[in-house]
């Protein structure tokens, strides 16, 4: 929920030994998870789900009599998901069932199951201690979150579009409480050794840099100095500089046909830089919005740059076929590698960005109505 480009010039064998010497530096966490389920009645298969180096990571240990052992290294202290795998179900289509959430630091994590079928506790590290402390505020929203999804599903099969929006909305509400649980716990405990990952769940893809740099200085200078610390000070610095009323950042990249399309090229317009992908539903539900709101200003000095976060060059021109989408496309065809997506911090689509026709921000992540609103108000 970091990848980043930066203009650098360095001879290569200085950047070498610079690589080098940080790797050197670079302190590794050592973890273990001791576990047991006291009650089973064949050997189970336990899963222990993490990330590293950006992909998810996988690794299995068979418990013929109830016990596991699980033992490794990471960069800094991070969650980790143990779970079992289920019959495939609707509402479970990869047959995954979670046996208890984890926040693995330096040592040993212990683990307690009663039986498969449900939830264990852990305890024994710092960071996990914290976790559970947190866990046990927000609780009472994610117990109720989890009843209100089950019948969001229950409504989206029946495809009962009325039920579906009120739990939405619920889940919406439970959400942001949720948050706000988190963000007092942050200004009661801000020296907590799970502060990075409570100010991500926080601050949300949509960074305001003025509210959350005081936030993040409060951290301890140990995790502000995890890997994670430092890529989401780039992001706080990154959003500082592409607030509304800032310049946006020139870029150039391809159309379909292979042509360089500059976003400088488009100044003396009101334009849209519109983030997307033929394969996120959100997007594709929101492109009816964009092409209305395209064909009702385009003659008053208003129109839209796409930047495709697609793979397939196919799939991307189907889509835009499909969608009516008659404005300019870009995309090097890279996924969530994609270089505007990484040069402008994009962590989730769809997201765009308005800009004036001298090309500064006026205003970000318009939708449906938001963005007829603002067209009128610059445009009538």
């Amino acid at each position: 929920m970091k990848k980043l480009i930066l203009a650098a010039v360095l001879f290569c064998s200085a950047a070498t030994l610079f690589a080098q010497e940080k790797k050197k530096k670079e302190k590794v966490y050592s973890f273990q998870v001791e576990g047991n389920i006291a009650k089973q009645d064949k050997p189970t298969i336990i899963y222990l789900r993490r990330k590293t180096e950006g992909k998810m990571v996988t690794d299995s240990v068979i418990t013929p009599d109830g016990r596991f052992l699980f033992l490794g290294n990471i960069p800094e202290p991070q969650t980790a998901q143990l779970f079992t795998q289920v019959t495939p179900t609707p509402d479970n289509p990869v047959g995954r069932k979670e046996v208890v959430m984890l926040f693995l630091g330096e040592g040993a994590t212990k683990v307690a199951i009663p039986d498969i079928n449900t939830h264990g506790t852990a305890a024994g590290t710092p960071e996990q201690e914290a976790f559970n402390q947190l866990n046990s505020l927000t609780w009472p929203f994610t117990k109720e979150a989890d009843e209100v999804y089950g019948k969001y599903m229950k409504a989206a099969r029946a495809k009962d579009e009325g039920q579906m929006r009120k739990h939405e909305s619920r889940l919406d509400e439970l959400n942001a409480s949720r948050l706000a649980v988190m963000s007092k716990y942050l200004k009661d405990n801000p020296q907590t050794p799970i502060g990075m990952y409570v100010i991500n769940q926080v601050a949300g893809y949509e960074l305001d840099a003025e509210e959350f740099y005081p936030v993040f200085n409060t951290l301890s200078k140990t995790v502000r100095n995890y890997p994670s610390g430092k890529q989401f000070e780039y992001r706080l610095d990154l959003a500082k500089k592409l607030a509304i009323g800032n310049p946006a950042i020139d870029f150039s990249q391809n159309d379909a046909a292979g042509k360089p399309v500059s976003l400088n090229s488009f100044k003396g317009k009101y334009v849209l830089v519109d983030f997307w992908a033929s394969w996120c539903g959100p997007c594709r539900a929101e492109n009816p919005n964009v092409v209305k709101a395209y064909h009702k200003y385009k003659e008053k000095g208003f129109t839209i740059l796409g930047v495709s976060f697609d793979e397939s060059k196919e799939k991307w021109l189907q889509a835009v076929e499909q969608d009516e989408l008659a404005w300019t496309q870009v995309s090097d065809l890279k996924g969530w590698a994609n270089a505007i997506g990484q040069l402008y911090g994009i962590r989730a689509i769809p997201q765009n960005i308005l800009l004036d026709p001298q090309g500064k921000i006026i205003a970000k992540n318009l939708r449906a109505e938001a963005l007829e609103d603002k067209l009128d108000e610059l445009l009538k």
